[in-house]
């Protein structure tokens, strides 16, 4: 009898064992989906680019401030994207689906009160980069409290939040917005751009005041500044704080120093992981420096007081917004008379102006340049790629009409990926009586994707490759190899540390019956598993055989 008991008790623990361990393979392709366990590559990240007005509404209580309710021209206008807008969608899981594993969000700081109108109609702030002060944010984005909670959010759901910041110059001077007193900033001349010092010594358009980044001249807070803060009952918080970055960094009051004080304060007090730099090579070379110092200790200083909240060992990202900077430039902008290497200056990527134009070509050829280029001239570096953004009036595909084309190439091309909004709903960019970047900008297409059947049928497929990339860093990060030119299939390998990744990948493929060769990347009798058809399949003699209706195959090891 006891010999009995014995064996039910043990048959019971084996039996509970095996369930647990039912239970925790399925916590583990979760967890793979949410890209928790897979080591995480700021060089291979897909990155969701959304205008923080124009992507998801949280908050209505907050779409009017400072009377901005004067009429502007189309689409110029606040429309009630915040934050919570942002953080609701994160919870939702919209993200985690589209294999997203980072956020730039357009700046949120306090943008001006009034509307200029510069040839193109009434203009509000509503893109975020008409700075007014760069210590609050701008309530029509929503408050602190919100930026937290977003962030908070982000990470438990394994996403990154890059936060867009602009130190070249200030918002307009309206009626309701004076100039920064001058020591600060240059109202002229315009810049021409035809060499290194009419493009940083300048503004960049008319009445859009310039901060003088170049400047060692120590400055006096503006007047202003300083009666905005006594009325909002923080002055003598914000000079303490301000007397104690002075003495830790060493730097000399000036214009350049007090805004990256204020930038970096949000990545101390709420664990912003990544900037993306507005209009880099408008500004002295070495205000990006500091920048990226500053930047790298007030992160290092989150994660101290932090501990239970840090995602991993990661350091500080910086990506740059150098104008018209192309991969094929290697590690340079060239400015006519002067080069820059702007990665000595702190950047980890820079964006990439130069897959609009390659998109044309075939998958192998881009593939092929990008995985030469990065692993020579920009080794240990890297480039941020897109297809559609929100100040380029000459993106690919305008007309959407290759929006499962253009997710292939943007998702599956060597380098970070940048998915605009609204790209993998095929958001309309040609809205009518818009001026300018205008049509870029418009409300995300959520009436679509909720009730048409082909906007569905996009979204899925930037979602299956989306999460293939975010589950496999080798995509984005690692190299690439073809395998087959017809049918059109490659390998791409990835190692760091003790991990390991290799996926093969097939595009333009017969529908039907189609026969991949796997050969030299999985072994005969390996069990693999194509993750846009959910297929579990098999290797038989270096090759994979299924049947679908399907042109592309993303092949991985079975988990």
């Amino acid at each position: 009898m006891k010999k009995l008991l014995l064996f039910l008790i043990v048959s019971l623990f084996i039996s509970s064992c095996k369930q647990n361990k039912k239970d925790t393979d399925l916590d583990s392709v979760t967890s793979e989906k949410l890209d928790l366990k897979k080591p995480f590559a700021w060089e291979g990240a897909n990155i969701y680019f959304l205008l923080t007005d124009r992507f998801n509404n949280g908050d209505t209580s907050n779409d009017i401030n400072f009377n901005r309710t004067e009429e502007t021209a189309t689409l110029r206008g606040f429309m009630g994207g915040d934050i919570k807008g942002i953080t609701a969608k994160i919870n939702e899981g919209y993200f985690t689906d589209l294999g997203i594993n980072a956020i730039w969000f357009t700046p949120v700081v306090e943008q001006i009160h009034g509307a200029t109108n510069e040839g193109t109609g009434n203009t509000y702030g509503y893109h975020g980069y008409w700075t007014k002060d760069w210590t609050a944010l701008d309530p029509n984005f929503g408050t602190k409290q919100d930026l937290e909670e977003m962030v908070k959010t982000a990470h438990k759901n394994g996403i990154r939040i890059v936060m867009d910041v602009v130190l070249n110059h200030t918002g307009p001077v309206t009626a309701q917005d004076a100039v920064w007193p001058q020591e600060w900033v240059r109202t002229e001349p315009a810049c021409t751009y035809s060499d290194y010092e009419s493009t940083t010594s300048c503004t960049l358009v008319a009445n859009l005041p310039d901060i003088k980044t170049e400047s060692d001249t120590v400055v006096e807070l503006p007047e202003a500044l300083i009666a905005k803060w006594k009325t909002e009952d923080r002055l003598e918080t914000e000079l303490e704080e301000l007397n104690l970055f002075f003495k830790n960094s060493g730097y000399a009051k000036t214009s350049r120093a007090y805004i990256i004080k204020w930038l970096t304060d949000y990545i101390q007090e709420l664990g912003i992981d990544g900037f993306r730099v507005d209009t880099v090579k408008h500004a002295d070379e070495k205000s990006w420096s500091e920048l990226y110092t500053q930047a790298s200790i007030a992160f290092s200083n989150w994660k101290k007081n932090n501990p239970n909240d840090v995602l991993d060992n990661q350091d500080f990202y910086m990506m740059g917004e150098v104008y018209n900077y192309g991969i094929s430039g290697g590690r340079n902008f060239d400015f006519g008379d002067k080069k820059v290497d702007y990665y000595d200056y702190g950047f980890n990527s820079l964006i990439n102006f130069e897959l609009k134009y390659d998109a044309v070509k075939d998958y192998e050829t881009i593939f092929k340049k990008y995985d030469s280029l990065l692993n020579s001239a920009l080794k240990g570096k890297s480039i941020v790629n897109y297809l559609t953004s929100h100040d380029d009036g000459s993106p690919f595909d305008k007309q959407r009409t290759k929006p499962y084309y253009s997710a292939n190439v943007l998702l599956l091309t060597p380098g970070v990926s940048q998915v605009y909004y609204g790209d993998e709903s095929a958001r309309n960019l040609i809205i009518e009586g818009t001026e300018g970047d205008a049509t870029l900008r418009s409300f995300m297409n959520w009436n679509d994707i909720n009730s048409l059947p082909e906007t569905r049928k996009i979204l899925t497929h930037w979602q299956k490759v989306g999460q293939f990339r975010a589950n496999h860093p080798a995509v984005g990060a690692g190299r690439h190899e073809i395998l087959s030119e017809s049918p059109y299939v490659f390998q791409r390998t990835y190692s760091t540390n003790n991990f390991k990744d290799k996926v093969v990948i097939g595009l333009n493929l017969p529908k039907g019956k189609k026969t991949l060769s796997v050969k030299g990347v999985f072994e005969d009798g390996a069990k693999v598993f194509d993750a846009y058809s959910k297929t579990p399949l098999e290797v038989v003699n270096g090759e994979v055989v299924l049947e679908n209706d399907f042109d592309i195959v993303l092949i991985e090891i079975q988990s």
